[in-house]
């Protein structure tokens, strides 16, 4: 059986795989708030005695940087050793690897169910696919063709780079954030504290006052889901632009992405957020952003876009990696 974990800064999801006829197969699965633990050994103890699995590998993508077997979860006070979760399990095959890292390992055995379409484009089954998914933070990974080796999966952390303003628009929106820290990163911008950011700042630039109804529901929910609900329904002004310019910066980044790696086997979009905002994500806002890449917009309009619905696709791909059947450049 095999254990995978999902750890990120708001929540871990743990699951057990059974292997059928050389497939991964969802066994048994629960999810956690991050921060009511205090490392993700404490965590794992919880789960395991509530399972009670008989383990023969494991893996957990982390939402940080990994090397030699580590990782300083970046949006949590965790450390994570393989080492120890090799002591704990009480088994040698135990991989951690980023957490995009994992969701690239999914893309390949993802059905058409688990996707929605945004450009179909035209795939090449060979060619070279773009990961991205905005969450808690910005996660980018890319999956490398080796032709009849199937793909390399590289890890990158990509969504620290600078933010690319585009516009005067994008402009005045980095130097507001730019008031609140001294360098503005791409996840500062696209992410769930980002959609937030982009809120008030639209706030400031609408010159709008805050209805006291939708205050209230910022301190019952999420806010980042709160703006994305309002600005989709379209009522509350700053909801409504403050998701159309994330949408947009969104589809920019997405198509730098696809250029980077000339993503000719397509760009898969991840994360909790696009779910929630499809049809601006298959709207013009969105695509015409993807494509304006000046005299490569031909190529652009030819990369498959597609979002990813399955949220358990982050462990699907972890437990293909511990079969290994992808390799970690």
């Amino acid at each position: 059986m095999i254990l995978t974990g999902d750890v990120g800064g708001t929540k871990v999801n743990l699951a057990l795989f059974e292997i059928k006829k050389g497939i991964p197969s969802l066994s048994a699965e629960n999810n956690y708030t991050s921060r009511d633990y205090s490392s993700l050994t404490h965590l794992l103890e919880r789960f395991l005695k509530e399972t009670q699995p008989k383990l023969t590998h494991a893996c957990f993508g982390a939402a940080g940087p990994v090397h030699e077997g580590r990782c300083r979860v970046t949006h949590l006070p965790w450390k994570i050793d393989v080492d120890e979760l090799k002591s704990l399990l009480g088994i040698d095959s135990v991989s951690l690897i980023n957490d995009l890292a994992a969701l690239a390992c999914a893309v390949p055995h993802l059905t058409p169910e688990e996707l929605e379409m945004i450009q179909e484009g035209q795939r090449d089954s060979k060619g070279n696919i773009a990961v991205l998914a905005a969450g808690t933070g910005l996660g980018q990974a890319f999956l490398i063709s080796e032709r009849k080796e199937g793909y390399r999966v590289v890890e990158t952390e990509g969504g620290q780079c600078d933010f690319p303003a585009r516009n005067a628009l994008e402009i005045s929106l980095r130097e507001y954030l730019s008031q609140l820290s001294s360098r503005v990163c791409i996840e500062d911008v696209l992410s769930g504290p980002g959609l937030i950011r982009i809120f008030e700042f639209m706030k400031e630039r609408d010159h709008a006052t805050e209805p006291k109804w939708l205050a209230e529901e910022f301190e019952q929910e999420d806010p980042a889901s709160v703006i994305s609900r309002n600005g989709l329904s379209k009522k509350f002004v700053s909801c409504e632009n403050a998701l159309e310019l994330f949408a947009s910066i969104y589809g920019a980044v997405a198509g730098n992405l696809a250029l980077q790696v000339m993503a000719r086997g397509g760009v898969y979009i991840g994360g909790g957020i696009a779910p929630e905002i499809l049809p601006l994500l298959k709207s013009d806002l969105f695509l015409e952003a993807f494509r304006d890449k000046g005299k490569f917009r031909d190529f652009m309009e030819q990369v498959p876009v597609k979002v990813i619905t399955n949220k358990r696709a982050p462990l699907l791909g972890a437990a293909h990696f511990a079969l290994g059947e992808n390799k970690i450049q």
